[in-house]
């Protein structure tokens, strides 16, 4: 089975992120991975979504820079080590990962997001001022 993620050009200025994640929910596209490269100019957006091809006709047509880019999803067990066994045999059989990520998980029924910020504090204050609460450790399963 192809599956193809998109891969879209950022400009690096605030809130264009935002601008695409709106554009694909207010169209009803639904996100299952998300993933951001970027550099001192420009980013690119990885995303996984339910209609690929409808959301990549919305981007387009709101003037986005993309391609499509063919990936391989493998299922790896939710246990210590699982991961690891699975690049081992990757990594003993000559296979060089360009990049990696994973795909939302859905502990009680949410998705989550791990963001890494400049300022956490400003982004703390911004999350309690706005009733957004954190997750705590065991919400998602660590330790």
């Amino acid at each position: 089975m192809k599956i193809n993620q998109i891969s879209v050009f950022l400009e690096n200025r605030t809130g264009q992120l935002a601008e695409i994640t709106h554009l694909l929910a207010d169209n009803g596209v639904d996100m299952r991975a998300i993933s951001i490269a970027e550099t001192a100019d420009y980013g690119i957006l990885r995303l996984l979504v339910d209609d690929t091809e409808r959301a990549e006709g919305i981007l387009r047509e709101n003037g986005n820079i993309l391609t499509l880019t063919p990936v391989t999803i493998v299922g790896v067990p939710d246990e210590p080590a699982a991961l690891s066994k699975l690049l081992s045999v990757l990594a003993d059989n000559g296979v060089d990962i360009v990049y990696m990520y994973s795909l939302f998980t859905h502990p009680g029924g949410k998705a989550y997001m791990v963001f890494r910020v400049a300022d956490k504090d400003k982004l703390s204050d911004v999350l309690d001022a706005n009733g957004i609460s954190k997750a705590t450790k065991e919400e998602i399963g660590l330790k």
